[in-house]
C-alpha cells in the first residue's frame, strides 16, 4: 500500500464492546454468555458477548427471546458513562497515528493513515500496533480491516472477527467482494438485500453483472453506489469531526414486536444510543423523530420540534416514547424502530428547561 495517490484506510471495530467491558470488569462473567440490558419481560438486549452470540442472541433482541435461545444468559445493566470513557481513551490512541479519525459510534472508527506519522513500514503494521496498544491500555480486543477505501476496510474488519485483522490490498477489492453475500455490504440493509435476492442478486459477482441503469431502475439514487461497491470502489474520504445535521440510531428486529411494552423498550434503547453520541459530541437538537417500520414494510414517522434543544437523556426518552405511542394500536408487528435527533444548535447544553412532561 505504497503507491502514490492510494489511500491507506483502517477500520477499527471493538469486539462485542459493551459486553467485553462488563466481562473485563467482572471476572465472574468471563467465558459466560452475557447480555448488556435488562432481563425483564419488557427488556431488550443492547449488546451480547460472543458466548451469547453462539446461542443466536443479538443486539436489539427482546430479552424474553434471548432467554429462550440461551437459558444461562446473564443480564447486566448498561453503564454508558464507562463505555464513553473507554471510547475516549481509544480515540486518544488513534490520535497518535493520525488526525483523520472518523468515529462511527463509540466502538468503531475509520482512520486515514496515508501520512505515515509514526514511521511504520505499512498500514498493516500500523493497525497491528494500534490493536496491541488498545489491548495493553484497556484490556479489550479490537479487530481491524486495512484497505485503500472505507467500504473495503469496513468489510475487512469483520472478516477475521473477533480479535483479528485482514488486509485487502490495491487491485484485490473486486475479487474480495465477488463471493460475499450482498447482505454483508455497508449500505445494503435487510430489506434491500431481500429485494436484491428476489432479482437474482445474491453475491458481489451477481451485483457486478448489473448495469447502472438496471440498479437505478430498481434502487433509485442508491443504484450508482451499489454498482461502485460491486467493483470494490469507494471514493469517500475519511472526514474528521465533520459537522452533523442529525444523530440517529435504528435497528431491525429478528422477530416483529407485537406488544407495546416491547416497542417502547426498543425505542428507549435507540434513544439511549443517540443520547450517548449527543452527550459525547456536545451536540443537542430541537427535533426528535421516531421511525416505525411494520412487518409488512409500511413505514411511519412521528416528529416533535421543541423551542429549545433536548439537553437531558430523560427528556429524549420521554419524547421518544410519547411519539411512538401515537401509532397505537399497532396495525401489525413492528419490524424496525429508529430514533433521530436533528436541528442541532451550538455545542454546549444551555440551562435545563422543563417541558412539562
Amino acid at each position: 500500500m505504497t503507491s502514490p495517490g492510494i489511500r491507506k484506510i483502517i477500520h477499527v471495530d471493538m469486539d462485542a464492546f459493551y459486553a467485553s467491558v462488563e466481562q473485563r470488569d467482572n471476572p465472574q462473567l468471563r467465558g459466560r454468555p452475557v447480555a448488556v440490558g435488562y432481563g425483564a419481560k419488557r427488556g431488550v438486549v443492547a449488546a451480547a458477548s460472543y458466548e451469547a452470540r453462539e446461542y443466536g442472541v443479538r443486539s436489539a433482541m427482546p430479552s424474553t427471546t434471548a432467554l429462550r435461545k440461551c437459558p444461562p444468559l446473564i443480564f447486566v445493566p448498561p453503564r454508558f458513562e464507562v463505555y464513553r470513557a473507554i471510547s475516549r481513551q481509544i480515540r486518544e490512541i488513534f490520535a497518535d497515528y493520525t488526525d483523520l479519525i472518523e468515529p462511527l459510534s463509540l466502538d468503531e472508527a475509520y482512520l486515514d493513515v496515508t501520512e505515515n506519522r509514526r514511521g511504520l513500514p505499512t498500514a498493516t503494521a500500523t493497525a497491528t500496533e494500534i490493536r496491541a496498544r488498545i489491548k495493553a491500555e484497556t484490556g479489550l480486543n479490537a479487530s481491524a480491516g486495512v484497505s485503500y477505501n472505507k467500504f473495503l476496510a469496513k468489510l475487512a474488519s469483520d472478516h477475521r472477527k473477533p480479535n483479528g485483522q485482514f488486509v485487502v490490498p490495491p487491485g484485490y477489492g473486486e475479487a474480495f467482494v465477488e463471493t460475499l453475500p450482498v447482505g454483508r455490504f455497508h449500505g445494503v440493509g435487510p430489506v434491500t438485500a431481500e429485494k436484491m435476492n428476489s432479482l437474482g442478486i445474491h453475491t458481489g459477482a451477481d451485483l457486478r453483472r448489473q448495469t447502472v441503469s438496471f440498479l437505478q431502475t430498481h434502487f433509485g439514487k442508491s443504484g450508482p453506489w451499489y454498482h461502485a461497491i460491486a467493483h470494490g470502489e469507494d471514493h469517500r474520504p475519511v472526514v474528521s469531526d465533520r459537522p452533523r445535521k442529525s444523530s440517529g440510531s435504528e435497528t431491525t428486529f429478528l422477530e416483529d414486536l407485537t406488544e407495546p411494552a416491547a416497542v417502547e423498550q426498543g425505542v428507549l434503547s435507540m434513544a439511549d444510543e443517540v443520547w450517548a453520541w449527543c452527550e459525547k459530541a456536545q451536540a443537542f437538537g430541537r427535533t426528535v423523530t421516531v421511525k416505525i417500520k411494520y412487518g409488512d414494510f409500511r413505514q411511519a414517522t412521528r416528529s416533535r420540534t421543541l423551542a429549545a434543544p433536548v439537553v437531558s437523556q430523560e427528556t429524549l426518552r420521554t419524547i421518544s416514547v410519547d411519539l411512538v405511542r401515537t401509532v397505537y394500536p399497532l396495525p401489525t408487528g413492528v419490524r424496525l424502530l429508529g430514533v433521530t435527533v436533528s436541528s442541532f444548535e451550538a455545542a454546549g447544553p444551555p440551562a435545563q428547561l422543563e417541558f412539562g412532561f
